[in-house]
């Protein structure tokens, strides 16, 4: 009974429940969003961590950094010669102006590609001059890069020589003696961070406890694991407390959304709640009534959410795919859908409570 009530309330209204389940959708759709952009980000700088190839890592702190020339490159000789180090290789570091989380990654190419297996080329081939540019697939759809092309980046033009797939270094990748000479790194020759690879990777927890010895007070040494565990969400305690932050707007804007639906709902239905009290419907049968109204729009409006989130995913990754990249968060349904779904139970509360303690008389009485 109360069902079918449900059922026909909501059809009586299709529009406005439409309208308010797309609101609670947006709010869902905003989360997984935020998620997917998070996780898609930290996923991405990790694969193109991994993609060097490296054992470990040498950088002037434990934690991730983007800091550029802040190493000098003679430290490069002083670990190559370090035991089970089979090849350190150093790169430089330096965001471009203007884009948004875009860095060009500056390695000797021909000890690069011992260390990693190689760039792995869509299009051309490794740079192999000064002045010659390897851009990332993504970084080629976004600025519509072609082998071949004049590319001006650091106000130096570049020749771009070829597009690989994404997940190696950077999106961006020249020789690194150009891009000392260009930034100013290059007297002395500095450098961001030293890639290790050893003779026995067997040997990595070792290697990392003897580096970190000899080289305590200028470089933190750690394991290739250990830094792409990093790359992670609960990690960043900034980026965690700004997605409880969106969570806890989500629930706020999901509470007035059904706040403002249900109270409406039980104004213009006051007359037909007197009739179900006066028909003997208990203070409970009506509350629970608009609980299974808001629970409803709940479901619709995650559903709605799930599906737009595809839809932004899809949008963001075909305008902006080199600088901002999100996954698909499927753990995350059931907890936006939960977050919907308290939000919209808080906003039932009041105008149920309100239903309940309607007077039958007066309920039949109102015009």
């Amino acid at each position: 009974m109360i069902n079918k009530l449900v059922i026909e309330n909501i059809k009586y209204r299709l529009v406005r429940t439409l309208l308010c389940a797309l609101v609670v959708g947006v709010q869902v759709m905003l989360i997984l969003t935020l998620i997917g952009l998070s996780r898609g980000m930290l996923e991405d700088n990790a694969n193109r961590a991994k993609g060097t190839g490296a054992d470990i890592f040498l950088k002037p702190g434990a934690t991730i950094s983007f800091s550029a020339g802040q190493i000098d490159a003679k430290f490069v000789q002083f670990v190559q010669k370090q035991p089970h180090v089979k090849l350190a290789v150093g790169g430089l570091i330096i965001p471009v102006p203007g884009e948004l989380l875009t860095a060009i990654n500056g390695v000797d190419i021909a000890q690069f590609t011992q260390l990693s297996g190689g760039f792995r080329l869509q299009k051309g081939q490794p740079p192999s001059e000064p002045n010659d540019l390897l851009v990332d697939e993504y970084y080629a759809q976004q600025h519509r890069v072609n082998v071949g092309q004049i590319y001006k980046l650091l106000n130096h033009d570049w020749r771009v020589t070829g597009i690989m797939d994404g997940g190696v270094l950077g999106r961006l990748v020249v020789p690194l003696k150009t891009l000392q000479e260009l930034t100013g790194n290059a007297t002395p020759s500095r450098i961001s961070q030293i890639f290790v690879k050893l003779d026995n990777p067997a040997a990595i927890d070792a290697e990392v406890k003897h580096l970190n010895s000899v080289l305590e007070g200028n470089l933190t040494a750690i394991s290739a694991p250990a830094f792409l565990s990093q790359f992670s969400i609960s990690n960043i305690p900034q980026l965690r407390s700004f997605i409880y932050v969106v969570v806890a707007l989500a629930v706020f804007v999901g509470f007035l959304v059904v706040f403002l639906s249900m109270y409406t709902a039980v104004v213009e239905r006051t007359r037909e709640l007197g009739i179900l009290k006066a028909l003997g419907a208990k203070p409970f049968t009506i509350i629970d009534m608009l609980v299974r109204e808001s629970i409803v729009l709940a479901v619709v409006g995650c559903i709605i959410g799930i599906i737009l989130s595809f839809g932004a995913k899809g949008l963001i990754m075909a305008i902006m795919p080199a600088s901002l990249q999100v996954v698909t968060v499927p753990d995350w349904w059931p907890i936006a859908g939960a977050i919907a779904l308290a939000g919209a139970l808080l906003g039932a509360i009041y105008p149920g409570l309100k239903a309940a303690r309607q007077d039958a008389i007066e309920a039949l009485s109102y015009e």
